[in-house]
């Protein structure tokens, strides 16, 4: 076994965990009995080097391992094909940028490196149209995940014509009902009236549901950093134009706001989906917190990024909630809110997938003082 050889095997050993995890983010990684192999399973077993070679030829996807420099440590056949490199060409230590030059990978790669996360592009290879995942390894070696994606088209636009025709649908007769409720409202003995609430603050619920269904089955599938809709924004005012919304509720319960900053965060983005996201990160951290309390903002820069904080003084967060809060639907304990308003369920996934399409992420901790930090970070670009 050569060196070369070797060291490759010891990434993969340390990229393989990422891999599984990146094919549960984003559905593109086969399924089954692979998800076992973690690498503390992987380092307890002496695995031959042309067996796990083997395997990633055989791959349905395509392997691209680079080096720190940047130069393509490994390839396998599939990559091959779906970047029409030559069979007769030697590729293998080469420099990436010699053999492939592709914008949107390089500006993927860039971002990894400096998140430490899972990056996804897509590009036009000669008219066919790929899509790769960048996961980060050890040392700053890189895992590239290629594939076709004419039939993952084919199937995010199915799902979207069927959750959009789903949602639609649902639409009607749930008017209807706010309808006839509404009749009822005035009919009804004062006893029957209590019903009459609940059932409009049900059918409320399901309306705010299908509007936050539709809006996340959007933002899934526009690319990432789309910047048709971008302007220059900032972040300080989006602050305040989203707790203004929600400022009848805040004052109900006398809960204020403080922000603070000594930039007012400026950056460029699509103004709509982050007033959005901001607003929700705001009505989530007042549904936790205590009546007479208060909600902070801090707006820090962090290199060519924009770090925004909202912190709740509520009673924190499980490790559960932190491992799943971002997930769909997914409700956390109710005995833990100070607010009796219920969501959709879906407003931290619309957050997080927000800060995705805009080339950022989304994290939650508990405050080393008390409540729930959420943290928001954003690029900068050139506002």
């Amino acid at each position: 076994m050569s060196a070369g050889t070797g060291v490759v095997l010891g990434l993969l050993i340390g990229l393989v965990g990422g891999w599984f995890l990146a094919g549960r983010q984003y559905g593109s990684t086969t399924r089954g009995s692979k998800a076992n192999l973690t690498p503390s399973v992987l380092s307890g077993h002496a695995l031959a080097t042309p067996q796990l070679l083997a395997w990633i030829d055989a791959a349905t996807q395509g392997w691209l391992i680079l080096t720190p420099d940047l130069t393509i440590g490994y390839i396998n056949s599939k990559a091959e094909r779906l970047l029409q490199v030559s069979n007769n060409l030697l590729v293998r230590g080469q420099a990436l940028d010699e053999v492939l030059a592709v914008p949107e990978l390089e500006e993927a790669i860039v971002s990894v490196r400096h998140q430490q996360r899972p990056q996804r592009c897509e590009w036009e290879q000669q008219r066919i149209p790929l899509e790769a995942i960048v996961l980060p390894g050890s040392d700053e070696w890189l895992l590239v995940l290629l594939q076709n994606r004419q039939s993952l088209e084919a199937q995010q636009q199915q799902q979207e014509r069927w959750v959009s025709d789903v949602a639609h649908e649902l639409k009607t007769p749930l008017t209807a009902l706010m309808l006839v409720s509404d009749r009822l409202e005035g009919a009804v003995s004062e006893d029957d009236g209590v019903l009459v609430e609940r059932l409009q603050r049900e059918l409320r619920r399901l309306q705010l549901m299908v509007e936050d269904l539709l809006e996340l089955s959007r933002l899934e599938n526009i690319l990432p950093r789309d910047k048709v809709d971008y302007s220059a924004l900032n972040l300080e005012q989006l602050v305040e134009g989203a707790w203004n919304s929600i400022r009848p509720l805040a004052d109900q319960r006398d809960v204020s706001l403080t922000i603070n900053t000594n930039e007012p965060g400026l950056l460029l983005g699509d103004q709509r989906r982050l007033h959005r996201a901001v607003l929700n990160l705001l009505d989530n951290a007042l549904r936790y917190s205590p009546n007479h309390g208060c909600v902070e903002v801090e707006i820090l820069p962090s290199g060519g990024w924009w770090l925004l904080c909202v912190r709740d003084h509520g009673p924190g967060l499980s490790e559960s909630d932190l491992s799943n809060m971002f997930q769909r639907f997914y409700r956390g304990d109710p005995s833990r809110a100070r607010s009796n308003r219920s969501g959709s369920g879906l407003g931290l996934a619309i957050v997080q997938q927000i800060a995705v399409n805009h080339g950022g992420r989304i994290q939650a901790r508990n405050h080393p003082n008390g409540g729930t930090s959420m943290e928001l970070l954003l690029p900068r670009g050139q506002a």
